[in-house]
């Protein structure tokens, strides 16, 4: 047997209703549509909830919000110092290593272990970081960021304006 010998059962595939093709037979003038009325006219959409307000307005839309003052760190992990084989490590030296982007402030994270004395200069450090490179006989230094603290200050504070 092959692929264009293969029909479907005798009777089990029916041709498809032709409706509303003129009064003489089943299936015309209203085309099974019964008479008058919404369903009997052309289609209505999917969605469409009978004039009340529809699910998709009532859904609130764009929510949240977006923080002004959040600072993205390129996080850098210690094995990739250890690998690296620089004694001096700053965003400027991890960027012509291509371990860092351009102009992206570097954080320290502390996955892998260091085994060397090392000079880690970087925007921001995790507290193992910060432990597992003086540990190993390194020197840590915190980087300002260039527009300094940008968060308002708290409320109730001395230096608010009246």
């Amino acid at each position: 047997m092959k692929i264009h010998d293969l029909k479907p059962a005798e009777g089990s595939n029916r041709r498809r209703k032709r409706v509303g093709r003129g009064i003489g037979g089943k299936g015309g003038k209203t085309a099974g549509r019964g008479t008058k009325g919404q369903k009997a006219r052309t289609t209505i959409p999917a969605r469409f909830e009978g004039g009340q307000n529809p699910l998709h307005t009532r859904v609130p839309k764009l929510r949240g919000f977006n923080n002004p003052f959040r600072v993205a760190y390129q996080a850098i992990n210690l094995d990739a110092i250890n690998d690296s084989g620089l004694d001096s490590v700053d965003p400027v030296s991890l960027l012509s290593k291509g371990l860092v982007g351009k102009g992206s402030f570097v954080k320290v994270l502390g996955r892998g272990k260091i085994t060397r004395a090392v000079t880690v200069r970087a925007h921001g450090f995790s507290k193992s970081a910060e432990t597992a490179i003086t540990a190993a006989g390194g020197t840590i230094e915190v980087l300002p960021l260039p527009w300094g603290d940008r968060r308002p200050p708290a409320k109730g504070s001395q230096f608010t304006n009246r």
